[in-house]
């Protein structure tokens, strides 16, 4: 019985069916048998009798059994055909993949702009920047480069209506990427995250430094992959390490794409280059007074930095020496002094803890500008980029002059 079922097969191959109507012609045929089909019904609707049954009724409803038969065949020819047509890409490139023998750097710089719940997201050919914003007064910019990865592909949607693809955007939820970051070796993670609760001023000579027992030393391998497939795909993070593999979908939100913080790079007011921990050092100096506003005073002559604070338990102020021992490069305009909340700056220890360097800008608005040097595995540089806006000094000066009064 197989056997001749076979047959029949190979039988069936060798003449293949024909319909009596050409596929092209079956719409108009099935768009004519209708249109007969509603016509008729129309007139024994009208002409109601026994003998207009056979002779409109039957007709008509044959006309639009047929006509319908026709029409599904019709469509379905025309989707066939479409579907032919369409391109199949069955390798379909991702916009973004980039892998990372190690996820400290990426936890480190990411946990420096942590003070904001969601952080904006653009994709870019030479790497991803993350960007925190709080209520427009205060904004921190992590840029992973990608000379942190040791693989990094960008695939920009190419667009018929613009010269220039647009750069992937939108915005996730920073506290979710830290939490999967913390997979890859997390007793180091751990172990360090808990020093530097203990201490929140803790400088960073042998805070992020591997023991005996961490996984660099023990010579635990890993990776972990970034990916991101389409706009509005969710950011998948895929943590391998000890053959433990562990893939995380984070939902992408819109973007908001709020603008940064303007800062005028054409009108520098001063510049101060030093180390991270001196400015470090001095915020633990202050930090017991409680604090609410932070000043900084820059002048041609001694004292030439001043930081002051001014809080509910007292003030205090810190002054540096002009020297090559605090301050590196010393660059100066004009006198310079704004105040901010401490709060705000306060934000930023987490960067001063890890940083090596940190650059101290002021531009003739009075925004104030934290770049950090980041010194991160392999002998690479990372930058860390905060803005800070000033309070409003004509207030304060309504204040003092209503105290003299």
């Amino acid at each position: 019985m197989d056997s001749s079922l076979h047959e029949v097969w190979q039988a069936a191959a060798g003449s293949p069916f024909f319909p009596s109507i050409n596929k092209g012609s079956q719409f108009w045929v099935g768009f004519f048998l209708l249109l007969l089909g509603i016509s008729f019904t129309g007139i024994f609707a009208l002409n109601r009798s026994l003998i207009n049954v056979p002779a409109l009724g039957v007709p008509a409803s044959l006309a639009v059994a047929f006509g319908v038969v026709y029409m599904f065949c019709a469509v379905g020819v025309y989707l066939d055909q479409n579907k032919k047509k369409r391109p199949v890409n069955t390798q379909t490139q991702p916009i973004f993949r980039a892998v990372a023998t190690s996820t400290r750097p990426l936890y480190q710089l990411l946990r420096c702009i942590s003070f904001a719940p969601r952080a904006h997201v653009q994709i870019t050919e030479d790497g991803i920047r993350f960007a925190s914003d709080h209520a427009r007064v205060m904004q921190g910019v992590a840029f992973l480069d990608k000379a942190l990865f040791s693989s990094y592909a960008v695939h920009l949607p190419n667009r018929e209506d613009e010269e220039s693809p647009e750069l992937p955007n939108f915005q996730i939820s920073l506290s979710s990427i830290l939490e999967v970051l913390q997979i890859f070796g997390a007793v180091d993670v751990a172990t360090r995250a808990q020093k530097a609760d203990q201490d929140p001023y803790r400088s960073n000579l042998r805070n992020y430094r591997p023991d005996a027992f961490s996984n660099q030393t023990l010579g635990i391998s890993g990776t972990c992959t970034l990916l991101y497939g389409e706009e509005g795909d969710p950011f998948k993070i895929t943590i391998e390490e000890a053959g433990v593999k562990t893939t995380a979908a984070l939902t992408t939100y819109l973007p908001e794409t709020p603008e940064d913080i303007p800062f005028d790079r054409n009108d520098l007011t001063f510049k101060i280059i030093m180390q991270a921990r001196s400015l470090l050092d001095v915020l633990a100096e202050i930090a017991p007074t409680a604090p609410t506003k932070l000043m900084l005073t820059v002048t041609k002559n001694a004292p030439y930095l001043s930081v002051g604070a001014l809080g509910g338990f007292g003030s205090s102020t810190i002054d540096f020496a002009r020297g090559k021992d605090l301050l590196e490069t010393f660059s100066i305009q004009e006198r310079w002094s704004q105040c901010y909340k401490f709060d705000f700056v306060k934000s930023s220890t987490e960067a001063m803890r890890i940083a090596s360097k940190v650059s101290l800008r002021g531009d003739g608005q009075g925004v104030l500008s934290l770049q950090f040097m980041v010194d991160v595995e392999g002998g690479k540089r990372s930058f860390l980029d905060f803005r800070f806006v000033p309070f409003i000094q004509q207030d304060e000066d309504m204040e003092e002059d209503a105290d003299d009064e």
